[in-house]
C-alpha cells in the first residue's frame, strides 16, 4: 500500500513539555483513520506535524513523498483545523470559489452536493450559525481534489443531524478512494466511521489496529446492573450511574461478579457485555495513567 505520510520517530517539545516522544506512524492511501487521545496527549501536535504547520524537534516527517513544509507538496492535502476563521463578508459560494482557485483541479461542485451546501451558497458567512460554518469548514477540506485530508474535531457543536450529514460526506470521500486522518472527542464517531485507530497517550502511541482487534485486545467488557448500592468491587475501571442502574467497565467481568455475589448485597437484572470502542479507550488511557 501507498504511504501518504509518515511520522519517523517524532519529537515535539514546547519548552519543558513534551507533547510527542517518538511517534512514529504510517497512513496509507485510501485509510479512514481515527486518533484517539485525552486532551493534552498530543492528537493536534501531531496534525499539525503532518500538515507542515509545525516542525519537530527530532525525527522525520513525510507527505505525499516529500516534506509538509513544502507549500507545493500541501496543494494534495485537505485541512479543517478545530479552529477556523472564514471572512464573514464573503458569501459561502464566494468563498468556496477562492479556495477553489488556489489548486489546479477542484471539486467545488461535487463539494456542494455532498456536505449539503445548496441552500447556504447566497448566504454570508457572518450570518451563519456557529454548525453551519463548521459545515462550511469542514466543506472546504475536500474542494481541492486532496489525496488526504485531515480533519481535527470535525463536527465539534453540532447537532447529530448536522453531525451525520458531515459522516455521510466524510464517507462518500473515503469510497470514492480518498485518504482521511480525523480527531474526534465523539468515540461513537471514530466507530462509525474509522477502520483504524490509534490511541496516542502521553505523547506516545498506545494502540494502534482495527476498530474491533483495538477492542479486543485490551479484553475489557461492561457489566450493568440494578443495585441500589454497590460495594467495592475489583478491576472496575469505570463506573456510571443512569436509570437506577450501574454501568461497570471492568477487565475481569468474572472476577467482578464473583465478588458481587460474595457481597451479599442485592442485586438484579445483572447484564455482562463486549465493550464499546469509548470503553476500550477508556482501559488503554487509564493503563497509560497508572504507569505515569
Amino acid at each position: 500500500m501507498t504511504v501518504l505520510t509518515r511520522t519517523i520517530e517524532v519529537t515535539r517539545t514546547y519548552g519543558d513539555v513534551t507533547a510527542l516522544d517518538g511517534v512514529s506512524l504510517e497512513i496509507h492511501q485510501g485509510e479512514l483513520v481515527g486518533l484517539l487521545g485525552p486532551n493534552g496527549a498530543g492528537k493536534s501536535t501531531l496534525i499539525n506535524l503532518l500538515v507542515g504547520l509545525r516542525r519537530p524537534t527530532s525525527g522525520t516527517v513525510e507527505l505525499l513523498g516529500g516534506s509538509p513544509m513544502d507549500a507545493s507538496v500541501r496543494r494534495g492535502i485537505g485541512v479543517t483545523p478545530q479552529e477556523t476563521g472564514l471572512p464573514t463578508s464573503l458569501k459561502v459560494g464566494e468563498t468556496l470559489d477562492f479556495v477553489a482557485r488556489h489548486y489546479p483541479v477542484n471539486r467545488k461542485d461535487e463539494v456542494v452536493e455532498r456536505f449539503g451546501l445548496a441552500d447556504l451558497i447566497k448566504r454570508q458567512i457572518g450570518s451563519l450559525s456557529g454548525g453551519q460554518r463548521r459545515r462550511v469548514g469542514v466543506a472546504l477540506a475536500f474542494v481541492g481534489d486532496p489525496k488526504i485530508v485531515f480533519l481535527d474535531e470535525p463536527t465539534t457543536g453540532l447537532d447529530v443531524e448536522a453531525r451525520r450529514a458531515l459522516w455521510d460526506g466524510i464517507r462518500a470521500f473515503h469510497a470514492d478512494g480518498g485518504t482521511v486522518l480525523l480527531t474526534s472527542h465523539y468515540l461513537e464517531e471514530i466507530e462509525a466511521l474509522a477502520q483504524r485507530v490509534v490511541v496516542v497517550g502521553g505523547g506516545r502511541v498506545l494502540a494502534d489496529d482495527t476498530v474491533q482487534a483495538v477492542k479486543r485486545f485490551v479484553g475489557v467488557r461492561k457489566v450493568s446492573l440494578a443495585a441500589p448500592e454497590l460495594p467495592d468491587l475489583p478491576g472496575v475501571i469505570d463506573t456510571e450511574r443512569r436509570d437506577g442502574r450501574y454501568h461497570l467497565v471492568t477487565g475481569d467481568s468474572d472476577a467482578l461478579v464473583v465478588a458481587l455475589v460474595k457481597s451479599g448485597l442485592p442485586f438484579e437484572d445483572l447484564e455482562v457485555q463486549p465493550t464499546s470502542l469509548e470503553e476500550a479507550f477508556l482501559a488503554i488511557t487509564a493503563t497509560e495513567a497508572s504507569h505515569v
